[in-house]
């Protein structure tokens, strides 16, 4: 059954990187360019996998137990991995993603992001991460403290979502030109296509879901995670027990080899070898990525996507401060960057903007301001 889990990550992997699934670009998006588009699309990941797994609670195919809140390690933990993210490029996952795309700065922040999660959970700074986080908080999850059903909760988030999703979806499109297809049926839609991102959330909470059940059946009690499995990882190449290879760790070999397939049959795929700038930021922000995840207990995946769809404190504390740390990533490395604009740029602006009609000025709104998914273009770090 452990080969489920390779299957699991293959179909993960292949989704995200055809989907541009790119957490990282979701959280900072809501500082740099006041976009929340793709934060919703995560949302609909957590709320389309909340409603499978309390389901699969109730049908008693899993047994959902949260022990105490590690308040302290998650809030300082989720800090330092949101701001390594912008670092490196991407978060846990989209690394793997980018990894199988060739970026060779994705393999360098992957290496060290595994290497630094053994070192905090299993290696010399074990004890610091068991004292941190021994500094805990008896209650765990939003329904245990306001004593109320799940489900309550669970249709509260879905009701939210599914209003944000229709706020997106009722905004004017942004279209491209783009060349004629070259591929037919099939093919033309998973390689070639455009992926919509709430579909694509979709998909991606179906086979969230998914990991629950198989991974429970080979003894493993989780859902999706990274973090631990890329130390067991780790710790399997130092020491060579097999029993470190569990469902988790063919969950991330699958992302890479679902990643590479996608980028393979969409044309995406080419070694690309950063520049030294790139190679320090990359080395740093996988380091940093290790050490934050290990701390909080889990990164955007095993926190922020699998740990709030169960309402527990540590997800939802993570969420808040992987998305506080990107923002201040983003204004020390990204906003602080941009050049000022020339002096009186903004009244000629107003002043052709008053000169145009009301759908001639939505329509250079929507040209100006490239759709999301465009920037987490694979040739560049997300």
């Amino acid at each position: 059954m452990l080969i489920s889990g390779l299957f699991v990550g293959i179909a993960l992997g292949f989704v995200m990187q055809r989907g541009r699934f790119c957490v990282t670009g979701a959280f900072r998006d809501v500082w740099v360019t006041r976009n929340t588009r793709w934060l919703t699309a995560f949302m609909v990941v957590v709320a389309v996998q909340s409603i499978g797994v309390f389901a699969l609670d109730a049908a008693g195919v899993i047994s959902l137990d949260s022990g105490p809140f590690p308040w302290l390690a998650t809030i300082v933990g989720g800090l330092i991995f949101g701001f390594a993210i912008v670092l490196a490029g991407g978060c846990a996952t989209g690394t793997y993603y980018r990894a199988g795309e060739g970026l060779v700065g994705s393999w360098l922040a992957l290496i060290t992001y595994a290497l630094f999660a053994a070192v905090m959970k299993t290696g010399p700074l074990a004890g610091f991460t068991t004292s941190m986080r021994s500094v805990t908080v008896e209650q765990s999850t939003f329904h245990s403290v306001l004593n109320v059903s799940p489900w309550i909760l669970v249709a509260v988030l879905t009701g939210g979502v599914a209003l944000a999703v229709r706020h997106h979806l009722s905004k004017p499109k942004f279209t491209m030109a783009t060349p004629p297809p070259s591929k037919t049926g099939l093919a033309h839609l998973l390689f070639e296509k455009p992926w919509n991102a709430f579909a694509t959330a979709v998909v991606i909470g179906l086979i969230a879901i998914l990991a629950w059940p198989l991974s429970w059946a080979t003894g493993r009690e989780a859902g999706l995670g990274i973090t631990t499995p890329s130390s067991n990882a780790v710790n399997y190449l130092v020491t060579g027990d097999p029993e470190l290879v569990d469902w988790g760790v063919f969950l991330v070999l699958g992302i890479l080899v679902g990643s590479f397939i996608a980028a393979k049959g969409s044309g995406e795929f080419r070694i690309r070898i950063p520049d030294a700038n790139t190679v320090h930021k990359s080395l740093g922000g996988g380091a940093l990525m290790g050490v934050g995840a290990a701390l909080a207990g889990g990164c955007t995946i095993g926190n922020a996507m699998v740990e709030t769809a169960q309402f527990s404190f540590q997800g939802w504390t993570a969420l808040v401060c992987m998305i506080l740390g990107t923002g201040l990533a983003a204004r020390l490395t990204i906003m602080k960057r941009r050049p000022p604009a020339p002096a009186g740029t903004a009244s000629r602006a107003a002043s052709s903007a008053a000169s145009q009609t009301a759908p001639a000025a939505a329509g250079a709104r929507s040209r100006r301001r490239p759709h999301p998914m465009t920037r987490c273009h694979p040739t560049t770090h997300c």
